[in-house]
C-alpha cells in the first residue's frame, strides 16, 4: 500500500511539471488562421496525454527499480509467485480504448468545425502541377501565379492537380489537403494573421519536390481589392514598361516553379541556366545547333520536349501552355533576355 502511495505521489508531481513545462514550448509556427486554433488545442491535449504516460510508464520502471531491488544479503531470495491480475487487465484495456475513443470524438467535432462552410465564403481554384502552383479567382476572371487572401474571410480552395499527387500545406495555416489527379479536393482556410507565407509541397512528387514553393499573401480587405482590381488591368506586353515587363517575369518565374530547375547565376542545375542564354548558340540532344532567341525561348515554354539541349534530362513539364498567359510568357522571356 505504502509503495503504492509513493509512486502515484512522484508520478502526479513529476506529471505536473513536465505536463508545464511541455506547454512552455513553442511546437508549432505561428498561428495565422482560425482553423489553426482548434487544431494546436487538440494538439496540446495529446502532447498532455503523451507526457503523463511517459512519466506513468517510466516513474514505476525507475520507482521498482530503486524501491524492489535486490539488497545485500538477500542474493538466495526468491520473490513470491504470481499469476495474472484480471481486474489490472480490463483497467489497462478499457482505459486507454475510452481515451482513444474520446480523442476520436474530438477530432470528429475539429474537423467538422474547420471545413464547414460559410455562407460568404470566397472561391480560388487552385492548380498543382511539378512544380509549381497556381491561382484562380473565379468571380474575378483572374488568375495569379501568388496567392492573395482577405484577412478574416474564409476561403474554400478547389484544387487539382495535372499530373502526380501533390499535397497543398502552410504551417502556419496548419490545414493540409492532396490534390490528386482526376480528383477535385477542396479546403477551407480563414487567414486571420497579416503576412507573407509560403505553400509547400507536402507530397514527394518529383526531382524539384523541394522547391514547389508558392507566396502566400495575407492582407487587408482594400489591399486585396487594390490588388484584384490591379490584376485585372493588364492584358499584353504593350501595356507595360520594358521595366515592369522584366520584373513580372522574375515573379512569373519564382511563382511558375521556373527557378526549381533554371538558375538566373550561370550555376549548374536540372536545366539550362538563364544567364547569357538569350542570343546563345544552344547544342541540341540530336547534334543541331539553334539560336536562343524568342522563338525558340516561347517554343522552349510550350513545347518543352521539342528541342531538348544537350546533357540535360528533358523533364519540364509540358502544361506551361495551360497555366501561363501570353503575357506570362512575354514576360518570361523578356526577363530572361535581360540576365546578360
Amino acid at each position: 500500500m505504502k509503495h503504492g502511495i509513493r509512486v502515484s505521489v512522484i508520478i502526479a508531481v513529476l506529471s505536473a511539471v513536465m505536463i508545464y513545462w511541455a506547454r512552455t514550448i513553442q511546437w508549432m509556427p505561428v498561428e495565422a488562421s482560425r482553423e489553426a486554433q482548434p487544431i494546436d488545442w487538440l494538439f496540446g491535449l495529446h502532447i498532455d496525454v503523451i507526457t503523463f504516460l511517459y512519466v506513468l510508464v517510466n516513474g514505476i520502471l525507475v520507482y521498482s527499480i530503486i524501491a524492489f531491488r535486490r539488497k545485500k544479503g538477500e542474493e538466495e531470495a526468491v520473490g513470491a509467485n504470481f499469476h495474472g491480475h484480471t481486474k489490472l487487465e480490463i483497467f489497462w484495456t478499457v482505459i486507454p480504448l475510452i481515451t482513444v475513443l474520446f480523442f476520436a470524438y474530438l477530432g470528429t467535432l475539429v474537423l467538422n468545425d474547420i471545413s464547414a462552410a460559410a455562407a460568404d465564403e470566397m472561391e480560388v481554384k487552385v492548380t498543382a502541377r511539378q512544380w509549381a502552383w497556381s491561382f484562380e479567382y473565379p468571380e474575378a476572371g483572374v488568375k495569379s501565379t501568388e496567392l492573395y487572401l482577405p484577412v478574416g474571410r474564409k476561403v474554400k480552395l478547389t484544387m487539382v492537380s495535372q499530373d502526380v499527387i501533390h499535397s497543398f500545406w502552410v504551417p502556419e495555416f496548419r490545414v493540409k489537403m492532396d490534390t490528386v489527379p482526376g480528383i477535385t479536393t477542396t479546403l477551407r482556410i480563414t487567414p486571420d494573421r497579416e503576412g507573407t507565407y509560403k505553400v509547400r509541397c507536402a507530397e514527394l512528387c518529383g526531382t524539384a519536390h523541394a522547391a514547389m514553393l508558392g507566396t502566400i499573401r495575407v492582407v487587408s480587405q482594400e489591399e486585396f481589392d487594390q490588388w484584384l482590381q490591379g490584376k485585372q488591368a493588364p492584358t499584353n506586353a504593350s501595356e507595360l514598361s520594358p521595366e515592369e515587363l522584366v520584373t513580372l517575369g522574375e515573379s512569373t518565374a519564382q511563382a511558375a516553379g521556373c527557378l526549381a530547375c533554371h538558375s538566373v547565376d550561370g550555376s549548374k542545375s536540372v536545366g539550362p541556366t538563364w544567364k547569357g542564354l538569350f542570343g546563345s548558340e544552344r547544342t541540341l540532344s540530336d547534334g543541331t545547333k539553334v539560336t536562343a532567341d524568342e522563338a525558340y525561348l516561347k517554343e522552349s515554354i510550350l513545347e518543352p520536349k521539342a528541342k531538348v539541349v544537350e546533357g540535360y534530362p528533358g523533364i519540364m513539364p509540358t502544361n506551361f501552355g495551360e497555366t501561363l498567359s501570353e503575357l506570362d510568357i512575354q514576360a518570361l522571356i523578356a526577363y530572361i533576355r535581360s540576365l546578360k
